[in-house]
């Protein structure tokens, strides 16, 4: 009798959403942000969200990092990071668990650091609160920090306030912060805003060495589709809180499925392409205070139909790693 195969468990996703629904109070009702978000992340990747400003990617990141504005209403679904229910963590636990297992780099670095405080001591700030080092240990790792980052004269920009740094060397600053710990999950919110194409590449390109030299995983928050396709293992495209897609980059870009998917496509620049190439997405994200159909980019779509505005829509596998949330898909 042949021996029984013994097979390996599956490893745990490093973080796992599964059907996160959150609104917003206001004076006149509801705004329904985010609706049935479910996606994992395993260690070591590193995804891409996407979508238009407004579709509810930095709500997620927010909510993920446990920075929910006092008027979010989480009302449905789970979030899990490394086994723990970050919905159900006190303010204490998400204080540690921040900066130290999920870091977060910031949209506008300039705003995010402390004007009146010196960036080398304010590394020193997150390795006080979560390294535990000895005081005389902390300037060496807040320098060692800024190296890393491949910040000229790290001993010298330890002293410096961020008005006297540029955006891009504030962002290696921000970089530096978020890394300090080697957490086990960085999010990075839209980190090349404002900069210029050069300094995006070089940012981006550090963030990428950086992490694969921890094996941190990344999210990657962005408008700029070209950018995850440099940069990302697999693509959300998100779109007025809907994830309306998802797939490996390479899939997505060579056969998207949802047609805000290829609309997002057609209007992402690249190198060789022609001002007269690029098509804008027609209409505007919905109002998300009033009732909302099914299908959220119904009035934006020319496939629509009568099951669009009546029927619910689930995220559905169509390949294997490829899912979609659509009743008429390309």
């Amino acid at each position: 009798m042949s021996a029984a195969i013994k097979l390996e468990p599956k490893p745990q996703p490093l973080l796992e959403v599964a059907g996160l629904t959150l609104d917003f109070r206001t004076r006149t009702g509801r705004v329904q942000a985010l609706d049935q978000v479910s996606f994992s992340v395993e260690p070591g990747e590193i995804i891409g969200i996407v979508g238009e400003s407004g579709s509810g990617k930095s709500v997620l990141a927010y909510a993920i990092m446990g920075l929910m504005d006092p008027a979010a209403n989480v009302r449905g679904g789970a979030l899990h990071f490394i086994g723990r229910d970050m919905l159900d963590q006190s303010d204490a636990a998400l204080a540690d668990t921040r900066g130290r297992d999920i870091s977060m780099i910031f949209q506008s670095p300039r705003t995010a650091l402390n004007p009146i405080r010196k960036v080398g001591l304010q590394i020193e700030d997150v390795l006080r609160r979560h390294a535990r080092l000895p005081a005389r240990e902390m300037k060496h790792r807040a320098v060692e920090a800024l190296r890393r980052t491949r910040i000229p004269d790290p001993e010298r920009r330890y002293h410096a306030y961020p008005f006297e740094l540029s955006g891009g060397l504030c962002q290696r600053v921000m970089i530096a912060m978020a890394l300090a710990c080697t957490p086990k999950l960085l999010i990075a919110d839209e980190p090349t805003t404002g900069l210029d194409v050069t300094t995006q590449a070089v940012v981006m390109d550090l963030i990428r060495d950086q992490v694969r030299d921890a094996g941190t995983s990344v999210i990657l928050i962005t408008h700029d589709l070209a950018l995850a396709g440099e940069y990302c293992d697999r693509v959300l495209v998100m779109h007025a809180g809907h994830i309306v897609e998802a797939a490996p980059i390479a899939e997505l870009l060579r056969h998207p499925a949802h047609p805000y998917t290829a609309r997002l496509i057609g209007a992402t620049p690249g190198a060789e392409t022609e001002i007269a190439d690029l098509a804008a997405i027609p209409g505007t994200l919905p109002d998300l205070r009033g009732d909302l159909p099914p299908c959220r980019f119904l009035h934006r779509c020319d496939r629509s139909d009568v099951r669009c505005r009546t029927q619910p829509l689930p995220l559905t596998e169509i390949r294997p790693g490829h899912s979609l949330r659509c009743w008429n898909p390309l």
